[in-house]
């Protein structure tokens, strides 16, 4: 006998939300914000060339370890033009511990772009931005409302909690084209700075509390395990070639202690991503 399936219904307030409703929202956003914002680098002075590199730092990493990080890599690469130049050896080692190397690349080619075809300014225009590699749809949208304070609707795991905890806490499977509109009508015009920076404070909030509502999300995923996995493979080749100008495999096999074909298959990954380049019989960093 087959049993009946439940299927949950969407919330009662999927209509347009009133004034009233968005003004208590808000408020309840405000006044976590008030007593437990957190206090965070980057928003000392969002210079448009500091939030995008905090931006693509926490792509994926805990803000703990992002902003370790974080002073160290401005204090290096102050601006655009001295990131383009950055000999990579040096940036893969101040990038070492966030993890993702790939990332460290990519602002790398941004800062080039950047220098060359825009004159060392990053530009305001979500259209613009969104042609810089690395930059998706959610980045160029923090980097309009952080950078510049202009209007956007974005999304990322901290926004989806709260939409999820205050007006879905009774369904699954959410897709984000449900929350989409809730974002866009509870947004603050007057300060979207302030307001997603609000926003991310509570849902970063929300997350320490018993149950993560990300998990109602049809977007939701667990992400994969770093331990000896080949992205941990990955990076620790890196940090070696960082600390050696040249290594052959059987050296890195010898000074990390790691498996010699997933040595040999993540070289060649490393080399068609372009991180390194084969001379002779050893590898060094590109």
């Amino acid at each position: 006998m087959n049993k009946k399936t439940t299927t949950i219904p969407r919330p009662k307030n999927t209509k347009p939300l009133t004034a009233a409703q968005v003004s208590r929202f808000r408020k309840k956003v405000y006044d976590h914000f008030a007593q437990a914002g957190r206090v965070l680098p980057w928003r000392k002075r969002p210079t448009p060339y500091r939030v995008l590199v905090s931006e693509i730092m926490l792509q994926q990493t805990q803000v703990e370890r992002v902003v370790e990080k974080y002073r160290e890599f401005l204090a290096a690469f102050p601006d655009f033009s001295s990131l383009a130049k950055a000999p990579l050896p040096r940036l893969l080692r101040i990038w070492s511990g966030l993890g993702y190397n790939r990332r460290a690349l990519a602002l790398k080619a941004l800062a080039q772009k950047i220098v060359d075809e825009h004159q060392g300014r990053l530009p305001s225009k979500l259209e613009l931005l969104l042609t810089l590699p690395g930059i998706g749809p959610y980045t160029a949208g923090a980097v309009c409302a952080f950078a510049f304070n202009k209007l956007a609707v974005f999304m990322d795991t901290n926004i989806r909690r709260v939409y999820i905890r205050e007006f879905f806490h009774d369904c699954e499977k959410i897709h984000d084209e449900e929350l989409v509109p809730l974002v866009q009508r509870t947004l603050d015009a007057r300060n979207p700075r302030k307001w997603y920076n609000a926003l991310m404070d509570y849902g970063a909030a929300l997350k320490k509390e018993q149950g993560n509502p990300n998990q109602k999300s049809a977007h939701y995923t667990r992400q994969s395990p770093f331990e000896n996995s080949n992205r941990q493979v990955r990076g620790t080749i890196l940090k070696a070639l960082v600390t050696e100008s040249s290594l052959s495999p059987a050296q890195i096999k010898k000074k990390t202690g790691m498996d010699a074909e997933r040595i040999k298959k993540n070289l060649l990954l490393l080399e068609k991503e372009g991180f390194i380049k084969k001379k002779g019989r050893s590898f060094v960093l590109e």
